[in-house]
């Protein structure tokens, strides 16, 4: 396939000559894609900053609204939207462009934001995290497969610092902003905030993307859509209701089980005939992809589910303050932003990737143990300590898979395959924080039943939070910190193995020299030795 056809069929500039033409090359054009570059940061920004700071405000909200069962599902419902709707927007970016998919994505997500904000009970905030994590699913996508166009995998390198400085921005700020919010003004603007930021990158993009119009005849697979997202949604409440509201052997979870198996199988038929499949399963023919693919996965699990329970942790037995459990994630955003940058450095220069993921399957497990060990009485110091071991391994990780994947695939899939990898990253979240809220749940009751018999905390729905613990006598509010320890600790023991399993996946990693501007895409190598795509 030449250049030509490509651009016609993605509806975007192929990575090769957009490399040629932007990716590093001095002048106009290089100027043209730092120019673009804010406002696809800024994108990044609001759908990280979102989810850090309503991790922060959680407390408060359960707090005002009750509803601790439901805790989790202020998450959920906002990543499994994200999910659902992820590979739509990557496809639709290949097939029409992604300026205008990037732009209707914020709008909803705005809307979704203000919606949220203006919240008065536990059901409404839910459907409306939903709304935002509808138009959530085409921010990232839309953003990191842009820069995928744009410039390529081997000068990729340089502009993950900006990406993850652009994160390290939101993962500082976010909890920052989440806190100080939180404790000055009211929980509801912490959703408030993202519509200046996220007008701001609506107006910015819509006066500098300037990427080539294309109009392509295509067939949109509907089908496949709504059939992974009966998959997706199966799985989510199978693992939230499972042994939670529903025992493992009762018919609701059994049935959630059937629908999950037969929803999977039927979209593997569906794309396997689909004419624009919403996920070419061609991709997964590349030995690379698949792995990268599954190790974000275990990434979005261990990652997405262990941090939700945090600051619950940080609010209660350590006594911080909402703004104070968002300086007190500072050494964990700065062990990442540091390890990204060396790997960013490193495959720019030397073109080499493969033992970044394997030293950071390996940092990351060792911090996750190091976390099960919080109790009462550790010390902000000792958890601080622990919190740059566990950022320094998820720097290694997060970026270089997307690397990964994107290395793997021909031009014209780039958007499908940063969808995909996306995908299974935020699913694998939406699992981790449904099935650790589970345990984080009956780990949590089971402790207090055996510290102060009698005394349930949180049961029924009811309210978690700060100022609810430090009205309990002191027997009780003892035993309620011993209690949110040791739930906490179950849910870094459980997330433990998933990182180990990156690290031996990351093993297993074919090293692909990464493509500079001026060579071939990689669907110029023949298809029957997969492991050799580049």
């Amino acid at each position: 396939m030449t250049q030509d056809q490509a651009a016609d069929r993605s509806g975007s500039v192929p990575a090769q000559a957009a490399g040629d033409t932007a990716g590093g090359a001095p002048g106009k054009a290089r100027r043209e894609v730092l120019i673009v570059l804010p406002g696809l940061l800024l994108a990044l920004i609001i759908a990280m900053l979102d989810q850090l700071v309503v991790s922060t405000a959680l407390p408060r909200i359960v707090g005002d609204l009750g509803g601790l069962n439901h805790l989790s599902w202020v998450v959920t419902a906002y990543v499994l939207a994200s999910t659902i709707t992820t590979p739509l927007y990557g496809k639709l970016g290949d097939l029409y462009g992604r300026k205008r998919l990037l732009m209707i994505a914020i709008v909803i997500f705005l809307i979704g934001s203000a919606l949220s904000g203006l919240s008065h009970t536990m059901d409404q905030l839910i459907a409306f995290r939903a709304i935002q994590g509808l138009g959530a699913g085409g921010l990232m996508v839309g953003a990191i497969a842009t820069i995928g166009d744009l410039v390529s995998p081997r000068e990729r390198g340089q502009y993950m610092g900006y990406m993850m400085g652009a994160m390290t921005l939101a993962m500082i700020g976010g909890p920052l902003v989440g806190g100080y919010i939180t404790d000055s003004l009211s929980w509801q603007w912490i959703f408030y905030i993202n519509i200046p930021i996220g007008g701001a990158a609506l107006v910015y993009l819509a006066r500098t993307m300037h990427l080539p119009p294309k109009r392509v005849e295509h067939r949109v697979d509907y089908l496949g859509v709504g059939v992974l997202a009966v998959a997706a949604t199966a799985v989510v409440l199978l693992t939230t209701w499972g042994g939670n509201q529903y025992g493992w052997g009762s018919p609701m979870i059994l049935g959630l089980g059937a629908i999950a198996v037969l929803a999977i199988a039927g979209f593997i038929a569906v794309e396997a005939r689909a004419a624009e499949p919403i996920i070419p399963l061609r991709v997964f023919r590349n030995r690379n992809f698949s792995l990268a693919t599954v190790m974000s996965f275990l990434l979005g699990l261990a990652m997405f589910g262990a941090m939700t329970f945090l600051p619950l942790y940080q609010q209660t037995v350590q006594h911080a303050s909402a703004t104070g459990s968002g300086l007190l994630l500072i050494p964990l955003m700065l062990g990442s932003t540091v390890t990204t940058l060396v790997a960013g450095q490193v495959t720019t220069r030397t073109g080499r990737y493969k033992l970044l993921p394997v030293i950071g399957g390996a940092v990351m497990t060792i911090g996750l143990v190091l976390l099960s060990r919080l109790g009462p009485d550790t010390s902000k110091l000792t958890a601080g300590v622990y919190f740059v071991v566990l950022g320094a391994g998820m720097g290694f990780l997060m970026q270089i898979t997307s690397l990964i994947v994107q290395n793997s695939v021909s031009p014209r899939d780039m958007g499908v395959a940063s969808s995909s990898r996306m995908f299974f990253q935020q699913i694998g979240g939406s699992i981790g924080v449904s099935l650790f809220g589970v345990i984080f749940t009956r780990r949590l009751a089971e402790a207090m039943s055996v510290r102060a018999p009698g005394v349930h905390i949180g049961a029924g729905g009811g309210q978690l939070d700060p100022a609810t613990v430090n009205t309990l006598p002191p027997a009780v509010r003892s035993a309620a910190f011993f209690a949110i320890s040791h739930a906490v600790d179950s849910i870094f023991i459980w997330a433990a193995p998933a990182a180990a399993a990156v690290f031996v996946l990351a093993l297993l990693i074919r090293e692909v020299p990464l493509r500079g501007r001026s060579e071939p895409p990689g669907e110029a190598v023949p298809a029957p030795e997969p492991e050799l795509v580049s």
